[in-house]
């Protein structure tokens, strides 16, 4: 087992070595980094040859899930971190499974025995029965309040979801507003990216809410929903280039 450790705290650092020398003696650490900027290369170098990646979430310079962004590692990953609020990104990084800190031995030993498991069944079931195996999983519905009732409102026909003070909406394709437990960062985890873009800090839409994209001032653009609104839908200029090539088909990471 070639393993790659992406972790900035020293004592953590010594003590995953000693887990893995403990689980597996023959297990072979390849490299070591402690930030995004050295994980890049490292990543690069040694991602071909590597069976697993651990990983810590919160690094020196950022956020783990940037350099397995710019690479496009597609080898299993277990997170162990101090912060819980990842998981779900996590698991959209190819995570396997998600450590809190401080871990011991067990749930280490726990994961590696998740990792073990899995490779076996990938290397038994042909690859593209593996692809729907894996293939993640979206929010289809949400449960919303009107009055005193409850109901279920599908995720693709909801329109678009925007923050306004410290509440989230969505709008059905009726045209209705309502309120959503869920915030924009969660929303961005949870629905499926290929139908929907947050488009900037207040607004996310579904594909097929856009009539037509036009040019708008200090190189932005702006939607003309397909569907009564009153407010601009502006797409603000850093993810202009990340909205092209969604409308394009290919759907990229902020």
């Amino acid at each position: 087992m070639k393993v790659l450790l992406i972790e900035d705290e020293i004592p953590a650092i010594e003590k995953i070595r000693h887990f893995l020398a403990k689980y597996d003696p023959d297990a072979e650490l390849l490299a070591v980094a402690k930030s995004i900027a050295e994980a890049v290369p490292l990543l690069l170098e040694f991602g071909p040859q590597t069976d697993l990646l651990l990983m810590d979430v919160h690094l020196e310079d950022g956020l783990s899930f940037q350099a397995l962004d710019r690479v496009g590692f597609f080898k299993p990953v277990i997170f162990i971190t101090a912060h819980s609020q990842y998981a779900l990104e996590a698991f959209k990084s190819n995570g396997i499974d998600y450590l809190v800190k401080p871990i011991s031995y067990s749930a280490f030993a726990a994961s590696l025995d998740k990792f073990r498991q899995l490779k076996g069944a990938a290397d038994t079931v042909d690859p593209k029965v593996w692809s729907e195996i894996v293939k993640p999983t979206y929010k289809e519905r949400f449960m919303v309040k009107i009055g005193e009732h409850i109901h279920s409102v599908p995720a693709n026909a909801v329109r678009i979801f925007f923050a306004e003070g410290r509440n989230t909406y969505l709008i059905r394709e009726d045209g209705r507003k309502l309120i959503t437990d869920y915030k924009m960062e969660t929303l961005e985890e949870v629905l499926n990216p290929a139908l929907f873009f947050r488009v900037n800090r207040s607004y996310m839409v579904n594909l097929d809410a856009i009539k037509d994209v036009l040019m708008y001032s200090n190189s932005r653009l702006k939607i003309n929903p397909n569907f009564p609104f009153q407010e601009e839908i502006i797409v603000s200029r850093d993810r202009v280039n990340g909205f092209k090539d969604w409308l394009d088909g290919e759907r990229k990471k902020e």
